[in-house]
């Protein structure tokens, strides 16, 4: 059975969208079967794989509204082993709508049931907010990602985004665990950016990967070609943080499985 990974972080620019993608091709290319669930209305992960979402029948949103099954969602990317479940403007809307309904945490979780057994990894990039679809997605994962980005602010707003995880811990989602601390956008020149790191791990010891993604003008280029990194520049340094921490999520994992 695959296992959900939502990668959350409500404070916006942090690397969130570009590691949901980035991590998910090079998990395909380690030759795991991945699907990327775009949870965000902006719909960059989608965008950032190659697809125009205008070009998909469903979306996201036809999955957790109107409840069409997720498997007729999937399309297949450029990236072999990696397919989308794609996401559009319209899932604004979805906050709204599902806000009456009884099941309105559960309607991703039950969405992408269906599907665990079809994948190795299903990565949920959330949108920069702690809304109902944010809360739907941690609420279907097995544990969160939680970009953090290597300057000056980029504490602030952990300590919210802990407690919600605690929340829906409790009251939606017993398993739900934190993967890891990822630090984003890192430039080892910079005494803060070092500090940082050297706080992340003095709060969270080894829940804070090991692996650090650098600033890299190629990660910001790739999404306008509609490519991940992994296929847009292999060589660059971002393509090997990202290879690097695809390993490093496999390694932990199967450490997990094997206690």
């Amino acid at each position: 059975m695959g296992k959900i990974i939502a990668i959350a972080n409500q404070k916006g620019g942090v690397g969130k969208t570009t590691t949901a993608f980035n991590l998910g091709a090079c998990l395909a290319v380690e030759g795991k079967k991945v699907l990327l669930v775009d949870a965000d209305p902006q719909a960059n992960a989608t965008s950032g794989v190659g697809v125009v979402p205008e070009d998909s029948d469903l979306s996201v949103y036809e999955c957790i509204v109107d409840g069409s099954p997720a498997s007729d969602a999937v399309m297949k990317t450029s990236v072999d082993n990696l397919d989308l479940i794609c996401s559009r403007i319209d899932l604004v809307g979805a906050e709204v709508e599902l806000m009456n309904r009884r099941d309105r945490e559960k309607a991703l979780s039950k969405a992408l049931e269906p599907l665990k057994d079809s994948y190795d990894y299903i990565l949920i990039d959330c949108s920069p907010s702690l809304g109902i679809i944010t809360v739907n997605a941690l609420s279907a994962s097995d544990s969160v990602i939680i970009p953090v980005q290597a300057e000056y602010f980029a504490l602030e707003g952990i300590s919210q985004l802990l407690n919600t995880i605690r929340i829906i811990k409790s009251r939606l989602r017993p398993e739900l665990e934190i993967e890891g601390f990822l630090l984003t956008m890192y430039d080892a020149r910079l005494r803060l950016a070092n500090q940082i790191f050297e706080e992340l791990k003095g709060h969270f010891g080894d829940m804070v990967f090991t692996t650090v993604i650098p600033r890299n003008i190629k990660l910001s280029e790739s999404p306008s070609h509609g490519l991940p990194v992994i296929v847009y520049d292999p060589e660059s340094r971002g393509s090997i943080a990202y290879s690097q921490l695809s390993r490093e999520l496999i390694a932990r994992n199967r450490r997990k499985k094997s206690v």
